[in-house]
């Protein structure tokens, strides 16, 4: 049975981004931040482009066949199969969620091109072997990978336990695959929406400082322009308006 009475962070995200697969507990909180924190919306709308952008670029230019998104949340238009299947009809994704809701989405929504494959792994993130075990239904783990997450890794609290979970999935991919990388830079604004947010019912999502999620990279070759505000990533227009508090990279596995 479905909770429609507490917040849940997809559905929340999926009412800043504009979607319809919410319900009043998570319109009433995803309100209370954007009058609290207005950057919101904006890092929401911006991680979804930054993930086209990232995936477009590792689809064509860097030649990545496969992704595992991980923490994928609701569906939403130009997901991560229908991006990299329009460069390379061939391309592999592997979605992975915990949540019920999301699956049960995803399995409605979520279709592959003839030549590609796309699967959902019902899976706990921080279950690292299950998750690779799983989307190696999907995914030749030997060959390259694009490693996805996106506004995600703030859901695990402790920075040392996200560093080790990384590491775990980076040791198992070979060499060639890539890391995508973005989350909520800690600032006295970022770190009240957060306080907000857990006292709100939705499972807790913390900020991290610069200098933190900057070492999430330790070890990869940046994708040029490195690491910074998502808003600067290879942007495909003119930039307005301040870069927003969501830093992120795209990084190669030596």
């Amino acid at each position: 049975m479905i909770d429609t009475a507490t917040p849940h962070s997809a559905r929340v995200w999926n009412y800043w981004l504009g979607g319809e697969d919410n319900y009043e507990a998570d319109r009433r909180l995803g309100s209370t931040m954007a009058e609290l924190y207005p950057q919101v919306i904006d890092i929401a709308r911006a991680s979804r482009r930054f993930q086209a952008r990232a995936v477009r670029h590792l689809a064509g230019e860097a030649g990545i066949r496969q992704f595992l998104d991980l923490g994928a949340g609701l569906p939403t238009a130009d997901s991560t199969h229908e991006i990299a299947q329009e460069v390379t009809p061939a391309a592999r994704v592997a979605y992975v969620d915990h949540d019920p809701i999301v699956l049960a989405h995803a399995r409605a929504l979520l279709t592959s091109s003839p030549e590609g494959a796309t699967d959902h792994v019902h899976a706990d993130l921080r279950d690292a072997g299950t998750v690779l075990r799983e989307a190696a239904r999907t995914l030749d783990l030997q060959q390259p990978v694009a490693l996805m997450l996106l506004s995600t890794l703030g859901h695990v609290a402790d920075s040392g336990e996200a560093a080790a979970l990384l590491r775990s999935y980076l040791d198992t991919v070979p060499a060639g695959s890539f890391l995508m990388l973005c989350d909520t830079i800690e600032t006295d604004e970022t770190r009240a929406a957060s306080d907000e947010y857990a006292d709100g019912g939705a499972m807790p999502y913390v900020s991290r400082s610069l200098e933190v999620v900057r070492s999430f990279a330790d070890g990869l070759d940046l994708v040029e322009p490195g690491f910074g505000s998502i808003s600067l990533w290879r942007p495909e227009e003119p930039v307005s308006g301040e870069p927003v508090d969501q830093w992120g990279f795209v990084g190669a596995k030596r």
